[in-house]
């Protein structure tokens, strides 16, 4: 292979074109994507999904879904099915739905084996007692005073805790590993303990459970996956993973690490979103302004834009923190090509065209999306009164103000050119209503007035406008790293005006016909994405971002 071609690929395919130009495992690639099913997938859990699924693509090879489901302390079917819609909806397809616990017999029957070898033993030890005889990894670990029982002593324990003969944490298996060796891991990890809760799948059947460690890798090695491709923070783990699959002699996996995905203004630890959805600071694991692959898709972000931007970040084996104008930047560039313009005005004024006859409207044509041609256009309809935002009029205007100011001409977006004469206040100085006059030889299309508008605004007929909540949503925390400060707690950065919502927005009639989930681009204000509870009866939408990102423009003043 030519140098040209291994510098574009990254390390993972490196070591796998390696691999396959060796003829390990008869050029063969298995991965396998393996969450636990104690939570939402979030952006992070993205990235993974695309190394793994992607790269096996790649090379011609397979993906499991395996759930590790080790745990029934935490653990729920629910969260099993959200994650196979969520990986689904990114676009992929798994080879095999599996479980951890589909391989509970197995594990056990490992279990035994490194007992039977005199690698692993019943430890009586609390948790503290054992936490205290590792010590840290700068001096040698204490051995523990079970770890000289017999192999024959050991197997009648184990079989023992299997049968539920002891109480819950009263004895747990360890490795017998090295409690000198300066990876902490490594010094006699516990690999079952004694848990007497319901599974989601096997019930009561088992009392005891494997611990991630040992569970992982021998699962790994039973579906035969030739690459298991995970984050970085398992990398002191993997000297462990090697260690189990070379002493039960089983199918030789290899573990590989790349860079976890951190991304400004996120955050991807289960517990702390857990915590936010339990104490109500958001609405639940699919609020448009989680991090969350669910929230995600609610707040309208297309699953090719997430694709695009773990594509983006790359494939890293040291770990950096990633910009969220670059996610945004992909979202804007995808809904750019695919999402209709409509007309919706978030702070309506009234608007009157004073010499438009009364009684009398039209329909206009309007282009769905000037990107893409094949969107066809739809009709608009036009009356002689409007709703237009309140910012796009000044009373007394600057000269740069390209917007509605008396004496000044605009063009009403695929409509006509109007003349603005003056606005009518309350007794309060409000303005209630902005009259003007239109050129009716102007139309969009049409126009023969030679009247040169610089400016154009978007609009709704009132008398066809129909009302909707928006939810504008900005990040959810108001520091880059809000889990990277020690002393202080994530939550003091939780962004209390993180979403702001109009209870009166008025849209344009095409919008009753839309479907929960399709997004559109407000003209000049943003895309919006149609909610999930959203219904023909009280339309919502939420803002997926603005058209700009106005936030690193906010930074720089």
């Amino acid at each position: 292979m030519s140098e040209s071609k291994k510098e574009s690929l990254n390390f993972i395919e490196q070591i796998i074109t390696e691999d396959i130009e060796n003829g390990k495992h008869e050029g063969r690639i298995h991965t396998r994507f393996p969450p636990e099913p104690n939570g939402y997938l979030h952006i992070g859990h993205a990235k993974a999904i695309c190394i793994n699924f992607e790269t096996a693509k790649k090379y011609g090879g397979k993906t499991n879904l395996r759930f590790d489901d080790t745990n029934p302390t935490t653990e729920d079917t629910s969260y099993v099915e959200s994650i196979k819609r969520d990986i689904k909806w990114l676009g992929f397809e798994w080879e095999n739905e599996l479980y951890a616990s589909d391989y509970f017999e197995n594990l056990y029957g490992f279990a035994v084996k490194l007992i039977e070898k005199g690698l692993a033993y019943v430890d009586d030890s609390t948790a503290e007692e054992i936490a205290e005889m590792k010590g840290v990894p700068t001096k040698p670990g204490i051995e523990s005073p079970f770890r000289a029982r017999s192999i024959e002593e050991n197997l009648r324990l184990f079989e023992g805790m299997k049968n539920g003969e002891f109480a819950d944490g009263a004895k747990v298996l360890r490795a017998k590993v090295d409690m000198s060796s300066p990876n902490m891991h490594m010094r006699d990890p516990v690999i079952y303990r004694i848990k007497r809760d319901h599974h989601h799948r096997t019930g009561d059947q088992w009392i005891i459970y494997p611990m991630y460690d040992f569970a992982h890798g021998q699962s790994d090695s039973i579906e035969e996956i030739t690459h298991s491709l995970c984050s970085l923070e398992f990398r002191h783990h993997r000297p462990l993973y090697d260690w189990f699959i070379q002493n039960l002699e089983i199918f030789p996996s290899r573990q590989i690490e790349f860079a976890r995905m951190n991304v400004e203004y996120m955050i991807t630890s289960k517990r702390k979103l857990l915590k936010l959805v339990e104490d109500n600071y958001v609405s639940g694991w699919d609020d448009p302004r989680m991090p969350t692959l669910s929230g995600m898709r609610r707040r309208g972000y297309p699953a090719d834009a997430i694709r695009t931007f773990c594509d983006k970040v790359g494939v890293a084996k040291r770990e950096n923190l990633i910009e969220f104008s670059l996610l945004e930047s992909c979202v804007r560039t995808s809904l750019n090509a695919s999402s209709a313009r409509v007309m919706g005005v978030l702070d309506p004024v009234k608007l009157v065209i004073t010499n438009y006859p009364e009684g009398e409207m039209e329909y206009l044509n309007a282009i769905n999306n000037p990107e893409d041609e094949s969107m066809g256009s739809r009709q608009v309809p036009f009356s002689r009164e409007l709703y237009i935002e309140r910012e796009d009029f000044m009373e007394d205007a600057p000269k740069k103000f390209f917007r509605m100011t008396p004496g000044r001409c605009v063009r009403l977006k695929n409509a006509y050119i109007v003349e603005c004469q003056k606005a009518i206040k309350d007794e309060a100085g409000n303005i209630t209503e902005i009259h003007c006059t239109y050129f009716d030889n102007s139309k969009s299309g049409q126009d023969e007035s030679g009247i040169k508008a610089k400016g154009t605004l978007h609009w709704v007929s009132i008398e066809h406008a129909v009302k909707a909540k928006v939810n504008l949503y900005e990040r959810l925390f108001t520091e880059a790293q809000p889990t990277a400060h020690e002393e202080k707690d994530f939550l003091e950065f939780f962004n209390n005006d993180s979403v702001s919502e109009i209870e009166e927005a008025y849209v344009e009639p095409s919008l009753l016909q839309a479907n929960p989930g399709e997004v559109f681009q407000f003209m000049r204000k943003g895309y919006f994405s149609m909610d999930t509870e959203s219904t023909k009866d009280n339309l919502i939408f939420n803002r997926t971002c603005t058209l700009k990102d106005s936030w690193a423009k906010a930074k720089k003043k």
